[in-house]
């Protein structure tokens, strides 16, 4: 199965990369974007067939090594 991991700060985390994106889409011309937050996206290809436990697999590795959950998010999509 194949899960896709989406990593991404916490509302209350400020983000510089963000912000920096929206001043160059600004610059260029994009004057109605108002705000970016940037992230990071995983896709794990699982060695198994049950769904549940593809879950619980790709929940557990974005838990302990994608993801600091401190400061950020993260949402688990399974195929």
């Amino acid at each position: 199965m194949r899960a896709r991991v989406f990593v991404t700060l916490k509302p209350s985390v400020f983000d510089p990369q963000g912000r920096t994106i929206v001043d160059a889409l600004q610059s260029l011309g994009y004057a109605n974007v108002a705000d970016v937050r940037q992230g990071k996206y995983f896709e794990l290809d699982l060695a198994t067939t049950e769904r549940a436990q593809a879950e619980k697999l790709a929940s557990d590795v974005a838990d302990k090594v994608l993801a600091n959950p401190v400061i950020e998010s993260y949402r688990v999509e399974v195929d």
